[in-house]
């Protein structure tokens, strides 16, 4: 048989090794280096998505600021009033009283992220203040006694109209607010705008009852004296509430000022309804176990099927159980305390 000389020189040529081992060893061994710088920059994302702060909206600084001018121009001549209070005090002290909900961010200023879990025990905690609170509503309009009530109504009646009222405002509220899905608020929408909304107007609500209350102090005849320090009480009272608003707000991603001025937002009816239920004493007096009810009825349904059922979803029905009974125990003993010292 005969070669011809490609052939020959076909089968004199060495067999070389294939040129792509090498490739493919050096690929091998860049891979551990370029998986490691991967999960370095993964880490490193991690990392800063923890550390980021929400960032504070101009609007909320400007909100600030503002409340900041009103408290410095309003002050009265004497923090004490001499004599019958005049309505620059009486502002003045429902005024500081709505300030001191702000107060309630403070204890969370310093918290971290918060996943899930943690924020199930805020909900619970949140939940287990509102439902004391509630309690308090209900019965301060149950036992509501003035000399100049002029209703014929008794306080237990018009207490009970005013939860229904509540209840059937609150269960409105929410229909609506799951009708317009487009609603936001403080860069929240759809379910987290929603559950906001429902704990800012509940809030808010229970506050006007408080602001007639400090009104009507301070327009008995020992108005000076029962007047601040009802003031004083409240004030004391809202910061706990204001925390209860706070560690809703703060898990949603919102920035800690943004929080308080919510907070404080919820409180603005007790200035604004202190004027006219002292200058007009008798008319708004009838009507406060109303208001209370009402109140305290909203206050109650958005704690129960809100605020546990959420924290349930999140934890578990023990750990719910644990933390909302314990916030609303020490609830319940801070306002027994003060209402101990309201009547020395």
């Amino acid at each position: 048989m005969v070669q011809t000389r490609s052939q020959r020189k076909s089968i004199d040529t060495p067999m070389t090794a294939s040129p792509q081992k090498p490739q493919e060893e050096t690929t091998e061994e860049a891979s551990p280096v370029t998986s490691t710088l991967t999960e370095e920059t993964s880490s490193t994302k991690t990392n800063q998505e923890e550390v980021h702060q929400p960032k504070t909206p101009p609007l909320t600084i400007a909100s600030l600021v503002i409340i900041a001018l009103i408290s410095y121009f309003t002050v009265p001549d004497s923090i004490q009033p001499v004599g019958r209070p005049t309505l620059n005090h009486v502002f003045y002290f429902g005024w500081i009283s709505a300030l001191s909900t702000g107060l309630g961010v403070l204890p969370l200023v310093f918290s971290p992220t918060l996943n899930n879990y943690w924020i199930g025990v805020t909900n619970a905690i949140a939940a287990g203040m509102m439902m004391a609170a509630s309690y308090s509503l209900v019965m301060e309009g149950i036992s509501f006694h003035e000399e100049d009530d002029t209703s014929t109504l008794t306080p237990l009646i018009r207490t009970a109209i005013g939860t229904i009222l509540g209840l059937l405002f609150i269960l409105s509220t929410k229909s609506f607010l799951e009708k317009h899905e487009e609603l936001k608020v403080a860069g929240l929408a759809g379910a987290d705008a929603r559950k906001v909304l429902l704990i800012i107007f509940v809030m808010t609500l229970h506050s006007f009852s408080e602001g007639i209350g400090i009104g009507v102090s301070f327009g008995g005849s020992n108005g000076s004296e029962l007047g601040v320090f009802i003031s004083a009480s409240l004030a004391v009272h809202n910061v706990p509430e204001g925390l209860a608003v706070a560690i809703v707000l703060l898990p949603r991603k919102i920035s800690k000022l943004t929080a308080a001025l919510w907070c404080i937002v919820t409180s603005l009816p007790q200035p604004l309804m202190a004027v006219p239920a002292f200058l007009f004493v008798h008319a708004f007096i009838p009507f406060l176990p109303v208001g209370l009810g009402f109140a305290g009825g909203a206050m109650a349904w958005v704690a129960i099927f809100e605020l546990l059922m959420e924290a349930i979803e999140d934890t578990d029905v023990m750990t719910t159980g644990v933390f909302s009974v314990l916030s609303l125990m020490a609830m319940m003993k801070m306002q027994d305390y003060i209402d101990e010292e309201s009547r020395q």
